[in-house]
C-alpha cells in the first residue's frame, strides 16, 4: 500500500464526537469529494438510527450503530477506524478490529494506555498487517484526499496551509501541534505536503518513523521527507540505517526538538511520555548529529528548519524532480447555517419530476412500465426494488384484506359516519380507528410469536405451552366458520402461491405443523387469513435478504398492520361510496338490539 489514504477512502468513527466528525464532512465538502469520508459512527450508548451533520450548506444522515461489527457489515469498503475511545476503552476497542479484520489502519488519539496493554495491541495489529497511528495522535491526512478528524486545524488553516491539495513533502512527527506547525512551515517555504501522519506522543506507538517513511519512499506523490523527532527512544537511529541501506533514496531533512535538554544538569521529561533521554543516544542533540553524518539534511537549529525545506524544494524543482500545482478549485464552506426540522429518505419532489426511493414517477406509474401498487410499496415503504414475486405477493395480500363485509367494526363505522353527512375522509379515518390489536392484529401477532417460536426452537407443543403461558389465544390461529372440513379459500389461494413463487417458506412450514396440533383438539383452530399474512410475510423478507433484527423491527414498527390498514382503506371507501350512492338516511341503531339495564343511582 503505497499510499495510506486516497480520495475513496471512508472510515467508521468509534465514538461520537461530533465536532471531529463534523471537521472531516466539512474537509470533504471543501475539496469536492464525492461521497463523504466518515461512513459509519459507532455510538454502544446511543439510542438514535444517524446522525445529521453538515455537508456545505445541506445535511447528511451518517448511520449510528451499536458495535464496530455492525457498522463493519453495514459498510465493508470502510477500511480505517477512528478510534476515539478513552484510554480505559481503546484497547479493546482496536484489538476487536484487529480480529474482525477488513482495515487498512486504525488510528487511536487515547493517550495513557498502559504500556504491556500498547505494546500487545502494537504487536497484534503489525502480525495482522494493520497500520495502527498513536496511540496519543491527532492523526493523519492525505492532502486532497482525505484527513483525520483534527489534524490540520480549521478549514481556514488547512487552506493556508495548502492541505487542501496534494503538494510534494512527506511529512512525519510525533507532535500533532507541531505537525500544524510543519505543515505551514512547509507551504510557505515549498509546495505542501502530499502525505503527513503524526505518529503520536506515547512511548509505544502503532507505526514509528520508519514505518511511515517506506511507505513514503514508494508514494510516487512524495518527492522528499520532512521529519520532525524529538528527545527520547531510538527510531530516528532506523531512518538512518534506512538511508544507508539504500532503502530511502529520497531526499530527507529532519530535526529532533529537545536539544535544550544539554543544559539540565538532570533527566527533563517534555510533553509526550517518549520524550526523555535515558542514554546519550537519546538525547536530540546525538540524534541530530547523527542524522547529519548519514546525509540527512539537518539544519543548525529549529529555526533554521524553513530556509532548509527551502533550499530543498528549489533543488528538486530546478532539476524537474518537481513541478508546478496548479491550484484546483474548491468548494467554500458556509459561516451560516441552518438545520433541518424534518427528514425525508423516501421521495423527493425537488427536481422536474419527484421521484419514488430515486425513481421518478412516470417510471413506476403507467401501465407500460411494468410496475404495479407492490412496486411503488417496495420502493416508499422499504427503499428497495422487490423481484416481481414479492410485488406481486404484496398485491395480493392487498386484494386479500380489501373487504371483510360491512358488518366488521371497521366497515360500520365507515357506514354510520358516512349516514351521518360526512365527507369520504372523515368517515375513512372513523374505520381506520378501530384497527388495532383487535382488528387487524393478529397478522401482527401471528407474524411475532410464531417467529419467536421458530427462533427459538419451539416445537408445536413447546410453542402452545408457551402461548398458554402468556395467557393469550395464539394469533392467526382459529376461525368462527371455516375449519378443516370448509377451508378458507383466502388461504388457500396464499399458500398456493407461496408454494410456487416464493424460494422457501420456513414458517408456513412450521406453522403447519402448529396447525396439525391446534386442530386435532378442535377443527377449527386452523390457521386463519390474518396469521397466513404475517407468517408469509416473514418468509418474503427472509427470502429477500433481510436479517432477523430488520424483520423484528418491521413488526414491532407496525409494518404489517400498515398492509392491512392500506388493503382495508379500499374496502372502507366502497363502503361509504356504497351509503354515499344509496343517499342512506341518519342511522340509528334499533332499541330492541340494546339490552337496558339501568339500575337507579344510590345517594352517598
Amino acid at each position: 500500500m503505497n499510499k495510506l489514504y486516497t480520495r475513496d477512502t471512508q472510515a467508521i468513527f468509534w465514538n461520537n464526537n461530533k465536532t471531529a466528525i463534523q471537521r472531516m464532512l466539512d474537509y470533504d465538502y471543501t475539496i469536492k469529494r464525492e461521497t463523504p469520508s466518515v461512513a459509519a459512527i459507532v455510538a454502544p450508548t446511543s439510542g438514535n438510527k444517524f446522525e445529521k451533520f453538515f455537508w456545505g450548506p445541506d445535511e447528511i444522515m451518517v448511520p449510528l450503530f451499536k458495535s464496530t461489527a455492525d457498522a463493519k457489515k453495514a459498510h465493508p469498503n470502510a477500511d480505517v477506524l477512528l478510534n476515539f475511545a478513552s484510554f480505559r476503552t481503546a484497547y479493546d476497542v482496536t484489538m476487536e478490529a484487529v480480529e474482525l479484520g477488513g482495515f487498512k489502519s486504525i488510528m487511536v488519539t487515547a493517550e495513557g494506555i498502559p504500556e504491556r496493554l500498547a505494546r500487545k495491541m502494537n504487536h497484534t495489529a503489525r502480525n495482522a498487517g494493520v497500520t495502527v497511528i498513536g496511540p496519543a495522535t491527532v492523526g493523519a491526512i492525505a492532502p486532497g484526499a482525505f484527513k483525520i478528524a483534527n489534524i490540520g486545524g480549521t478549514i481556514d488553516n488547512i487552506i493556508n496551509s495548502k492541505l487542501h491539495r496534494a503538494g510534494s513533502c512527506g511529512l512525519v512527527t510525533r507532535s500533532g501541534g507541531l505537525f500544524n506547525e510543519l505543515s505551514n512551515i512547509i507551504a510557505i517555504n515549498a509546495d505542501g505536503i502530499a502525505e503527513g501522519v503524526a505518529i503520536g506522543g506515547d512511548r509505544f506507538v502503532g507505526s514509528v518513523f520508519i514505518d511511515n517513511m517506506l511507505r513514503m519512499e514508494k508514494n510516487p506523490d512524495v518527492k522528499y521527507m520532512v521529519l520532525l523527532g524529538e528527545v527520547g527512544g531510538t527510531e530516528e537511529y532506523k531512518v538512518i540505517e534506512a538511508i544507508k541501506s539504500g532503502e530511502i533514496t529520497k531526499p530527507v531533512i529532519a530535526w529532533c526538538i529537545g536539544t535544550i535538554a544539554k543544559h539540565f544538569s538532570s533527566g527533563v521529561q517534555f510533553g509526550h511520555a517518549g520524550a526523555s533521554a535515558n542514554a546519550d543516544a537519546e538525547t536530540a542533540a546525538a540524534k541530530n548529529k547523527a542524522m547529519a553524518e548519514a546525509g540527512i539534511y539537518v539544519p543548525e537549529s529549529f529555526n533554521d528548519l524553513p530556509a532548509t525545506i527551502n533550499k530543498v524544494y528549489n533543488e528538486l524543482l530546478a532539476n524537474g524532480t518537481i513541478s508546478e500545482i496548479q491550484e484546483p478549485e474548491i468548494n467554500i464552506v458556509p459561516k451560516v447555517r441552518r438545520s433541518k426540522q424534518f427528514i425525508c429518505t423516501i421521495s423527493d419532489d425537488r427536481g422536474d419530476e419527484a421521484t419514488y426511493a430515486g425513481f421518478p414517477i412516470s417510471s413506476v406509474a403507467t401501465p407500460d412500465t411494468g410496475k404495479g401498487i407492490g412496486d411503488v410499496i417496495s420502493l416508499l415503504w422499504f427503499k428497495k426494488q422487490y423481484p416481481k414475486w414479492a410485488t406481486d405477493f404484496i398485491e395480493t395480500v392487498l386484494k386479500t384484506v380489501a373487504d371483510h363485509g360491512p358488518a366488521v367494526s371497521g366497515a360500520h363505522n365507515c357506514k354510520v359516519t358516512a349516514r351521518a353527512g360526512k365527507s369520504v375522509v372523515e368517515s375513512l379515518v372513523t374505520g381506520l380507528l378501530t384497527i388495532g390489536p383487535r382488528f387487524g392484529g393478529a397478522i401482527d401477532g401471528a407474524a411475532e410469536h410464531f417467529k419467536y417460536a421458530d427462533d427459538n426452537n419451539l416445537d408445536p407443543k413447546a410453542f402452545l405451552n408457551h402461548m398458554k403461558k402468556l395467557g393469550i389465544p395464539i394469533p392467526g390461529i382459529g376461525h368462527r366458520i371455516k375449519s378443516l372440513k370448509n377451508p378458507d379459500l383466502r388461504v388457500e389461494g396464499l399458500k398456493n402461491f407461496a408454494k410456487e413463487y416464493f424460494p422457501s417458506t420456513p414458517l408456513l412450514d412450521y406453522a403447519l405443523t402448529v396447525e396439525q396440533l391446534t386442530t386435532s383438539k378442535k377443527e377449527n383452530l386452523i390457521l386463519n387469513v390474518d396469521g397466513t399474512i404475517g407468517i408469509l410475510m416473514v418468509d418474503m423478507w427472509r427470502a429477500l435478504g433481510y436479517s432477523e433484527t430488520e424483520i423484528d423491527e418491521f413488526i414491532s414498527s407496525g409494518t404489517l398492520n400498515a398492509f392491512f390498514i392500506v388493503g382495508r382503506s379500499i374496502g372502507f371507501i366502497g363502503h361509504i361510496l356504497d351509503e354515499k350512492r344509496l343517499a342512506m338516511p341518519m342511522y340509528r341503531h334499533p332499541m330492541d338490539d340494546i339490552l337496558y339495564d339501568v339500575q337507579k343511582a344510590e345517594k352517598i
